[in-house]
């Protein structure tokens, strides 16, 4: 349902385009690790992967569970609750992992949090968690790489501003890009793996973003 909802939504904000250097698609049992900027940008991770032929499960803040019929959505579907900070948090790798198992795509964001920025720019992404080295190195799973640029102009910024920006972007348009990179096996101690996962995300991410002009890519090298 949350596939469908934003392959029918996120064309409307805007000129939406995905391309890939995968020509056979997902595999399953793949681990899908996007660079994360924008309220909006699961959305667009979504609607890419489902053209793309796959139906993800994705790991998430615990409390997108506590709001209502999104959260029944959620636990319906078999999206796996983040708890940070609690005991509970290392069992969302664990249901990753059964996920996987079972042919699954997850979806993980190994960044963990949005960018403290008030401009609509693009940066490349910032510091990864542990997270998506360790259940790659525990499930050998491969690690697909994921770039979007352009959701920071849909919603960015102030509480105010990601509701207007939100609001006006079907009049606006504004360029959205995704890039599926090549899959990669994760190997060595979990620094390594982690350093070579944000590398991947980021030649994606850098992909991605000079589809939106060079305006973008002026911004990029800024931030």
């Amino acid at each position: 349902m949350l596939s469908t909802f934003a392959h029918a939504v996120v064309p409307a904000l805007g000129r939406f385009d995905v391309t890939t250097d995968v020509a056979t698609g997902i595999a399953p049992g793949s681990i899908i690790a996007p660079n994360h900027t924008s309220l909006v940008d699961p959305g667009l991770v979504l609607a890419a992967v489902r053209r793309l032929g796959a139906e993800p499960v994705f790991l998430a803040a615990a409390g997108l569970w506590r709001i209502p019929v999104l959260g029944h959505v959620l636990a319906r579907e078999g999206h796996v609750p983040v708890r940070r900070g609690t005991d509970a948090a290392a069992g969302a790798l664990d249901a990753a992992a059964e996920a996987l198992a079972g042919g699954r795509v997850v979806i993980l964001y190994p960044e963990g949090r949005l960018p403290r920025r008030p401009d609509s720019g693009e940066a490349e992404p910032g510091p990864f968690r542990t997270g998506l080295a360790r259940l790659a190195l525990a499930t050998s799973a491969p690690v697909v790489p994921v770039g979007q640029a352009g959701a920071r102009r849909v919603t960015s910024g102030s509480r105010a501003k990601q509701i207007t920006g939100l609001l006006t972007a079907p009049l606006r348009r504004p360029a959205l890009h995704v890039h599926v990179g090549a899959p990669v096996h994760l190997a060595g101690d979990v620094a390594a793996a982690t350093a070579h996962a944000r590398a991947a995300v980021t030649g994606a991410w850098r992909k991605a973003v000079g589809r939106l002009g060079p305006h973008a890519a002026a911004v990029s090298r800024e931030g």
